[in-house]
Parts: C-alpha cells; structure tokens; sequence
C-alpha cells in the first residue's frame, strides 16, 4: 500500500511517498502553493500519480499537546484532501519534524539556503517514516 505523508506549510508543503510495499519512504518533493485549494489540487495529483492509498497529513501540536491554528488548518486541509481525493486522511502528531529535518540537513552540510529548499520534504519524509514505523508496531 503506496502512502503519502504531508507537511503543510504556508508556501511550501513538503510531500513523501512510500515505496508500493508501504515500508519506506521513497519520493520526495515540494509544493509550493499559498491557497489550500491549490495546494489541494497539486496534492490530489501527485496521489494519483503515484498511486497513493492513504495520505498522512501532519497535524501541529504545541508542545503541550494543545491543539493551535495551525493545527486548524491543517483540519481544514485534511477536509479538502478527503473530499478532492477520495482518500483517507490521517492526521498525525509533528511536533518537532521541522526542527529534526533542519538538524538533518545541517549535519549533511547544507547551508541555511540549501536548507530552506528541501526543508518541507525531509520533514515529510519523518512524518511518513514515523507512520510507517507506528503501522508495522500495529501489525505485530
């Protein structure tokens, strides 16, 4: 089963896709969208090409674990997903992926512009590894 996990931002909303086993994340990429319709549009597409059966939406949590704006948004995104997609959306705890993705890419060498470019997709690429990591406890 082909999953695609989400890190919605403002301007860029970084997007990983599982390999067709669902047991690593393969694909990365970023869209780059400030309207959630449109963001939509480019995300319902890329799950369609490539073959997507369930996506994971990042779902921001404050560090307590109380529930922000941005966590409303992306509720409201996930709504649209569901709708444009015919998908199921899972909303998924992503308290710190952004901040571990920087410290990735820092370790690599990137520097801070570097960065900023693939930022989204790494932080995509946790919130699938860590689903996918939760699913396979699950099928113990």
């Amino acid at each position: 089963m082909r999953i695609m996990a989400i890190d919605y931002g403002d301007t860029h909303t970084g997007v990983a896709v599982s390999d067709p086993t669902g047991f690593l994340a393969g694909f990365t990429t970023t869209v780059t969208a400030y309207r959630p319709e449109a963001v939509t549009e480019q995300i319902a597409a890329l799950a369609r090409e490539h073959g997507a059966e369930e996506l994971v939406l990042g779902h921001p949590r404050n560090m307590d674990g109380t529930l922000g704006p941005r966590a409303e948004k992306a509720e409201a995104l996930a709504e649209l997903l569901r709708e444009a997609t015919g998908l199921p959306v899972v909303l998924w705890d992503e308290r710190r992926t952004t901040i571990d993705a920087h410290q990735i890419l820092f370790n690599a060498g990137k520097n801070a512009k570097k960065r900023k470019k693939t930022v989204d997709a790494v932080a995509a690429s946790l919130i699938l590894e860590g689903y996918l990591t939760y699913k396979k406890s699950q099928q113990r």
